[in-house]
């Protein structure tokens, strides 16, 4: 929120989203009668998904850094204070009241020149609709302006899609943008059934997000079969993940990122809104919450203001239909069946419970152990396990999961090829080149190797480091342990051209690799060193890690070598 507030820029949704998002989340932390002053001093973290100082990370949910306009300075999140909030909405009203153009619409900006149009206009109209859902009193007449120059709109479109198709102003189909007007509209109880009908004749015309909006209307509607066909049009996209408990849309790489319906995170939003409204308490739902949150940009906000705005509105949705804002429960920590802990967790003390059991030394002791957490009442729990420790056990075996890391050695045999170039002149030459076969060389892990594996001395081996990443992460860093007895072949630190645009550092220990912006999905980077001094080593784990996470961890197998002479 102090990151929207904070946006300096004033087109038509940046001044909605300022205010807007804040006004939701204030109005559910009311209707649970909680006492937001309280909850601004609040010490208990509630993502599961960050260990460290509670008071610390307190400090951060009620400032923010600023924008880069304001440079260092910290931004108060306003959603514990009314009056501020109050204020902020009247500015923005007064703001998007004087910014509406003399036909009842909006365009990007206002000021001579401007125009309507019915994307800004749609998504103003949504916004004052939200708004007013959460008991904002709107400017009278500037609501019904909108809409009514997006029933024009409409009323025009539809006029184009019937018109015969030798006609040079014919609509071939419903698009995308008329999805959105149609589903705007419903909200004010304007059914245009005809618009309806072609949206749903070209709905594979629509993108992934207008689907879940025009779904979303045909449930308001009533239309039932038309709105669990338009489910199964959207869930053909639906990635879930049992490992860590997410779900996500799979939009692929022909999306079109840069318009507005091609936005992953408002398309992840509002395919979320439509679950809320069809199956809210089911693992779909819960998985693309799980997942929107992991994939906030510096932990604290997605992309840009607009996503950002929607993602909110999505979860106050979730929040509502979900039951998750009125929790009542007793919830115990067993380990090895006996009692640890025991919580109360209920809307008066959300914020201030004590959420977490730590044991250390001499409690954990050898051997397995089985932890249990036993609710009784309502309401979902959230948990992680960390576990951080010393081993020594020989092979260290590779362990992550949101991060993975592979690491394999390959031997590079040199082979005789040729190519037919052409000298200075003009004769055809035969001209050698530089050309390798790659020899992985088997892991000890491997029952068949049987013993490590055997590298004479001045040989070159590739490393190769496969990560496998289930969201989009930023700053991480991937160390990787070389055995001794074996030297990089580059010299010089920086950027060496590697698939993942990675920063390469080279130490006497390690060769380190700095992430600016680490994708979902698998990737690969590879470096090489030559092997020198003979004897039997170990290469330590790759190791993986955020920067400014430190409970993201991951690490590859270890690996024993042996380096003949």
């Amino acid at each position: 929120l102090p990151y929207l507030v904070d946006y300096p820029y004033d087109c038509t949704d940046a001044t909605l989203n300022r205010f807007l998002p804040t006004v939701i989340t204030q109005k559910i932390l009311l209707n649970m009668h909680l006492d937001l002053k309280a909850i601004e001093k609040k010490r208990t973290n509630l993502n599961a998904q960050e260990i460290g100082d509670d008071a610390a990370r307190a400090k951060d949910w009620a400032y923010s850094g600023g924008y880069m306009s304001r440079g260092t300075a910290k931004v108060k999140n306003p959603v514990f204070d009314e009056a501020v909030v109050k204020d902020m909405v009247k500015a923005g009203l007064e703001r998007l009241t004087s910014m509406q153009c003399s036909d009842g619409g909006w365009g990007w900006f206002s000021g001579w020149g401007e125009r309507s149009w019915p994307h800004t206009t749609a998504l103003v109209v949504h916004g004052l609709q939200i708004a007013r859902a959460n008991d904002v009193a709107i400017v009278p007449g500037v609501l019904e302006k909108g809409v009514a120059w997006l029933k024009s709109y409409q009323a025009e479109e539809l006029r184009k899609l019937k018109l015969p198709k030798d006609d040079q102003w014919h609509k071939a189909s419903a698009d995308n943008l008329d999805a959105f007007v149609y589903m705007v509209l419903v909200d004010e109880k304007s059914d245009e059934k005809e618009m309806r009908d072609f949206l749903y004749r070209d709905r594979n015309n629509l993108a992934v997000y207008a689907k879940a909006m025009f779904g979303l209307a045909c449930h308001k509607v009533g239309d039932k079969e038309k709105r669990d066909m338009l489910i199964r049009n959207c869930d053909q996209f639906l990635v879930t993940d049992k490992e860590n408990q997410t779900a996500y849309l799979n939009l692929g790489a022909g999306n079109c990122w840069w318009c507005w319906y091609g936005s992953e995170y408002e398309a992840q939003a509002y395919y979320l809104k439509l679950l809320c409204a069809t199956e809210p308490k089911g693992e779909k739902a819960a998985g693309l919450v799980k997942y929107l949150i992991n994939n906030r940009k510096h932990a604290s906000y997605w992309n840009s203001t607009r996503d950002t705005a929607i993602v909110i509105e999505a979860m106050a949705d979730y929040l509502k239909a979900s039951g998750e804002a009125e929790p009542d429960m007793t919830l115990t920590v067993k380990i090895d069946g006996k009692d640890v802990k025991t919580v109360t967790i209920n809307k008066d003390n959300l914020f201030a419970f004590d959420n977490k059991v730590v044991l250390e030394g001499d409690k954990v002791t050898t051997g397995e152990h089985k932890i249990e957490l036993v609710k009784k009442g309502k309401g979902p729990v959230y948990f992680n396990a960390y576990l951080t420790n010393f081993t020594l056990e020989d092979l260290i075996a590779k362990a992550g999961l949101e991060i993975k890391v592979t690491r394999k050695f390959y031997k590079l045999v040199e082979v005789d090829k040729k190519v037919h170039a052409e000298g200075e002149h003009g004769q055809a030459l035969d001209q050698k080149v530089l050309k390798y076969d790659r020899q992985e060389i088997p892991s000890p892990f491997d029952p068949i190797a049987g013993k490590p594996p055997a590298i004479k001395s001045g040989d070159l081996i590739e490393i190769e480091l496969t990560i496998e990443s289930k969201n989009d992460y930023e700053y991480i860093l991937f160390e990787d342990m070389k055995a001794s007895g074996m030297e990089p072949v580059e010299v010089r630190s920086g950027y060496n051209g590697n698939d993942m645009g990675a920063y390469m550092e080279l130490r006497d220990e390690r060769v380190s690799f700095f992430v600016r912006e680490l994708a979902r999905g698998a990737h690969s980077v590879s470096y090489r060193l030559r092997a020198e001094i003979p004897g039997k080593f170990s290469a330590l784990p790759t190791k993986a890690s955020a920067m400014y996470a430190p409970e993201l961890k991951a690490n590859s197998d270890e690996f024993k070598v042996r380096i003949a002479d």
